[in-house]
């Protein structure tokens, strides 16, 4: 048994994984009860798909492959050489932040086939069939649960999984096998007095030690959310239009992360272009006036397509109202009078927060002409707001006739 399992984690570092640990099929018991909870406390509204049957049949491994005896947790490292120290790119003045795990095509993709590649290998080796389903993150199975019994890493307080070599820069896949193998235990590490996430979340989602409200994630907000952003959360989102890293990048754990054994291809490579910079910020204006079918042609393959081409332009409007640059007005005004519902409200927003001359005429004039009553609540809002602050400053204010 011992032998079999030095020769699984030998071929898995093969296969390109960064790290390998064994853990039993026994139900996830406490986890189950812990996303149960999550659940019932509103805390993963947004996310119709995130129900109590899917957790627990992902608490289940017996229910996911009958006869199962052991589970390989997988870890593959998402860092690339250029980009192994703290800190991003630069990037231009009137670029939106994107999530490191989006850089690289996507990572479904990669990790399915390097899972279904180490299946098949191990099958030739051992010359006889392995009973084996492999998940990532888009199936039921509790994934940071295994990483964690299995002792591949541990849970930050941001509730992500922090490994002693990697971080939490790794996409994390389960092998459920029938094959009996020594169960890894789990690392007696914790994050100590370290509460650098929870400070330091822009938007409060990590509202307790180990609890993320979803309803208030950057990365929700921006990505699986595919309505209007709540206006008092708009300012507090900076310049993300895809995710975001602020709780890994402040953690002390990712400041000396390994690079991976085989990096994952770059997803701006798509695009002709080999710099983690390039995936790592978008430009703005550029993202606000794509059509559908440039969008698709840009981001074809890459996880940025999740949050679809009208929530990316959605993004793009709010980033650009918080960075408040005098320059994005004309695109904008376009936009105002031309974009979807849902970005036109968002554009509203963002033209009252920039609340140049033009950009209050553009309001002015959409006042007028806009029939959606949401829109309309939004750029009355815009307009009132700048008046106050114009009134504050004793400047003369010009509400809409």
């Amino acid at each position: 048994m011992a032998d079999l399992k030095n020769q699984i984690i030998e071929y898995a570092k093969e296969c390109g994984f960064d790290l390998v640990r064994v853990t039993t099929a026994d139900d996830f018991v406490e986890d189950q009860e812990a996303a149960l909870a999550r659940i019932r406390a509103g805390q993963m509204d947004g996310l119709p798909w995130f129900t109590e049957s899917r957790v627990r049949r992902g608490a289940s491994p017996q229910e996911l492959l009958p006869g199962a005896r052991s589970i390989i947790c997988l870890g593959l490292s998402y860092l690339h050489n250029e980009d192994t120290s703290v800190g991003r790119p630069s990037q231009p003045a009137s670029g939106g932040k994107v999530a490191r795990y989006a850089w690289v095509k996507d990572y479904h993709h990669a990790m399915k086939r390097r899972m279904r590649d180490f299946v098949r290998g191990l099958e030739e080796s051992l010359e006889s069939p392995v009973a084996a389903r492999w998940y990532v993150d888009d199936g039921p199975m509790l994934d940071r649960a295994a990483a964690a019994r299995a002792g591949l890493g541990w849970f930050g307080k941001s509730t992500n999984i922090l490994t002693p070599s990697h971080g939490s820069w790794v996409f994390l896949g389960q092998i459920i096998t029938d094959l009996e193998l020594n169960a890894d235990a789990p690392l007696k590490k914790t994050c100590g007095a370290c509460v650098r996430c929870i400070d330091d979340c822009p938007t409060g989602a990590i509202v307790a030690p180990y609890v993320v409200d979803n309803t208030r994630c950057i990365s929700y907000l921006t990505i699986e959310n595919r309505g209007a952003i709540p206006r008092e959360l708009r300012p507090l989102m900076q310049d993300w239009v895809f995710g975001c890293d602020i709780c890994q990048d402040v953690c002390p754990v990712n400041r000396k992360a390994d690079p991976p054994l085989t990096p994952v291809p770059l997803a701006s490579t798509v695009a002709g272009n080999d710099s983690a910079g390039a995936m790592g910020s978008l430009e703005l204006v550029e993202l606000l006036e794509m059509t559908e079918t440039e969008f698709k042609s840009r981001f074809q393959g890459t996880s940025v397509m999740r949050a679809k081409h009208t929530g990316m332009q959605r993004n793009a409007a709010v980033a650009l109202g918080n960075l408040g640059q005098a320059q994005a007005v004309p695109a904008l005004s376009r936009a105002l009078f031309d974009g979807s519902t849902l970005l036109r409200g968002h554009v509203a927003w963002a033209l009252g927060r920039i609340g140049t001359p033009d950009a209050l005429e553009a309001l002015t004039k959409a006042s007028r002409l806009e029939s959606d009553e949401g829109v309309l609540e939004e750029i009355r809002t815009a307009l009132a707001e700048d008046c106050s602050l114009q009134g504050a400053l004793g400047l003369e204010a010009s509400p809409p006739s």
